[in-house]
């Protein structure tokens, strides 16, 4: 949390959750913002009933489903944890109070907005772009943390591969 959150850290509710923990489902509003503390959050859509992983936060990051948080509009996508997790949780109304309060917070949103949205795009290209052995390669390159921590069923789900595929490809590295 930032020093200028700290201001309204009477605002926050301190959450433990357990790993496997559904926290926001795919369709739901959301109304409640996660600042991770300890632990590992999933974002995910289901496709036909096969869950596909879309992003992994870990310590520091915040995270909602943030188009759903702004705008009262249902979630594309649902929100688990991989790993027992300690949260800071906000509320929809009082983060648009601290907002309005505090317009170095309101900058800072546009700025992780601004990164999340081009780290989408990125994904998004490499997706078009790269075969999966190419995307697995970049992962372990920019986010090597992700290897270490994640179960390989959900980094094959994030590669858009089966985990046969992607152990075939870490056995050829």
């Amino acid at each position: 949390m930032t020093e200028e959150l700290d201001k309204f850290k009477h605002l926050f509710n301190r959450l433990e959750v357990p790993a496997k923990t559904t926290l926001l489902q795919e369709g739901e509003i959301s109304k409640t913002m996660f600042f991770i503390e300890k632990g590992c959050l999933r974002t995910w859509i289901n496709n036909d009933g096969v869950d596909i992983t879309t992003q992994f936060f870990f310590e520091g990051d915040r995270v909602s489903s943030i188009e759903s948080f702004m705008t009262d509009q249902p979630s594309l996508y649902g929100i688990e944890s991989l790993e027992p997790c300690i949260l800071q949780t906000i509320s929809q109304q009082d983060f648009q109070n601290v907002l309005a309060d505090l317009p170095e917070i309101k900058e800072e949103m546009h700025k992780h907005l601004l990164r999340r949205f081009l780290n989408s795009q990125k994904t998004f290209y490499s997706y078009l772009k790269n075969n999966p052995q190419k995307r697995y390669a970049e992962l372990i390159e920019e986010h090597p943390h992700i290897i270490q921590r994640i179960p390989q069923h959900y980094i094959a789900s994030y590669l858009g591969i089966t985990p046969v595929s992607l152990s075939r490809i870490r056995n050829r590295r």
